[in-house]
């Protein structure tokens, strides 16, 4: 287990990054007519937000990774 979050450390702080920031954005700005697929409900906010961190995060971590062995 612990393994396997040393090496999904980066991906992992991406998913809760994500989550808070798909829920600030459904607080703050939101979708008032309730039209709206992503925004009108905080628990698809919240989802997205984690699906977009954790794909930025682990995008961000494959390159470090390249970069830090001289690739």
């Amino acid at each position: 287990m612990t393994r396997f979050l040393k090496k999904y450390k980066l991906t992992l702080t991406g998913t809760i990054v994500g989550a808070i920031g798909g829920y600030a954005y459904y607080y703050f700005v939101g979708c008032a007519s309730g039209s709206c697929a992503i925004t009108s409900s905080p628990i698809n906010s919240t989802i997205y937000g984690i699906l977009m961190g954790g794909l930025l995060f682990n995008m961000v971590e494959s390159e470090f990774k390249k970069f830090k062995n001289g690739k």
